[in-house]
């Protein structure tokens, strides 16, 4: 159950995303919740009475420093997704797992330091796609291990979430927020990851395409396209198309779709969604059609059953890395660092396909050490303050001219809701 017969002190970095991984961390039985950090003041009243009550014994930080030097074997990383990177690094070498929230990495260069530094430290580092392990995309995973619908052909993924009416409160007004300043094929591993996991293939080439930044996004503040779709080509000779962005849909579409050379499985298009598989297989024996059911949960555990946050997935990303610093087999399921550069990568370079006219680029594997030096100092990403000369454009139609009222605005709907929670 431990680390030399004690639990395995975590803390959290992020408490606002964090949320579903403190309270499974704060229950678990090979956890001792330690520490939380987040910027965010008015959150340290709530997480002060939920220690109170769990009988938790949690110091509760706004600045990371000071977390740092908190005595912790793990760090989940729940803080903006464009800055996980540097603070795995520095916590990686500092000698504390790390279970990083999306996304991986900025830029490429930031993907071969996080690389070397999961290397040289010996650490855990284990990536929080929790898309990867909805009861549809785990069983998807165990079929297609088993050989039930044979090689993988082609793959699809959907993540088209319409953020216009919860903006405010995932941008809270910040002109810089790193929401306001992504590309269209940026968050790409809720759509591109599951692919990959399931089917344990990784892009080789990829080709970018978006939409037009719209009247609507805008008009809350976001610069970059609509959506962003991005086609590849595996190692294995299939082909892939993830897609994801803002377009206009409810339910969100949270969708999977594999063909292999023996048939096809895929999760339900509308109303149950990840929570049910839908199955092809040549010659089947019951039907020549088709069979479809709700897969049952992977771990049974009431904590699992109780954590509900992305339809239970969460669970298992903190579940998962703590198995594996236990060294247990359940930890395999863990997605490794250089499987979170195949799912993330591709977002990056599908991007730069698009500003350079839709031409196809070719992935690097950074498993392979002498690809690095190539991408050693390549900081091409859309934060100025990182990319120097090197800056990407938000949008290849031209992003659009948002005044600092609109910030404002959205920056009052966000400190009223504020008022509305305390």
């Amino acid at each position: 159950m431990s680390i030399s017969g004690r639990k395995i002190k975590v803390g959290v970095f992020g408490a606002r995303r964090g949320m579903t991984m403190i309270n499974v961390l704060a229950k678990h039985p090979d956890a001792e919740l330690v520490a939380i950090c987040d910027k965010a003041e008015y959150l340290h009243k709530k997480f002060e009475k939920m220690a109170r009550e769990a009988d938790l014994k949690v110091t509760i930080y706004s600045d990371f420093d000071k977390f740092f030097n908190h005595d912790m074997d793990a760090v989940v990383l729940a803080n903006y997704a464009n800055q996980h990177a540097p603070y795995a690094i520095k916590l990686l070498k500092s000698g504390r797992h790390v279970l990083s929230e999306v996304l991986p990495v900025q830029t490429l260069a930031e993907a071969v330091s996080l690389v070397e530094a999961v290397e040289e430290s010996g650490k855990v580092y284990s990536y929080a796609e929790n898309y990867c392990y909805f009861p549809a995309t785990q069983e998807m995973k165990r079929l297609y291990r088993l050989g039930e619908i044979g090689e993988f052909m082609h793959g699809e993924g959907e993540y088209v979430h319409d953020c216009e009416s919860i903006w405010p409160f995932i941008t809270y007004g910040d002109k810089n927020h790193w929401r306001n300043n992504m590309y269209s094929t940026y968050y790409c591993t809720h759509s591109l990851g599951p692919i990959i996991a399931i089917t344990g293939t990784r892009p080789v080439k990829v080709v970018g395409f978006e939409t037009p930044n719209v009247e609507n996004m805008a008009a809350v503040g976001y610069k970059g396209g609509t959506s962003g779709m991005i086609v590849m080509q595996m190692n294995n000779g299939a082909t892939a198309k993830s897609l994801h962005g803002n377009l206009k849909r409810e339910p969100a579409s949270i969708w999977y779709c594999i063909y292999g050379k023996k048939g096809m499985m895929e999760t339900d298009r509308w109303h149950e969604g990840v929570s049910r598989i839908n199955i092809y297989k040549e010659g089947n024996s019951l039907t020549p059609y088709e069979i479809s059911y709700r897969p049952a949960p992977r771990i049974k555990s009431e904590l699992a059953k109780r954590t509900v946050g992305h339809g239970g997935s969460d669970f298992y990303t903190v579940h998962y890395f703590l198995e594996k610093i236990l060294g247990r087999p359940d930890g395999e399921e863990c997605i490794n660092v250089y499987q979170a550069l195949d799912m993330g990568l591709p977002g990056i370079l599908a991007y730069r396909s698009i500003c350079n006219g839709n031409i196809p680029i070719e992935v690097p594997d950074f498993r392979d050490k002498s690809v690095r030096e190539k991408y050693r100092n390549d900081n091409w990403c859309t934060d100025p303050e990182i990319a120097g000369e090197n800056v990407a454009p938000y949008c290849s139609f031209s992003s659009p001219e948002i005044p600092d009222s609109v910030y404002e605005n959205v920056k009052k709907v966000w400190e009223n809701s504020i008022k509305e929670e305390v």
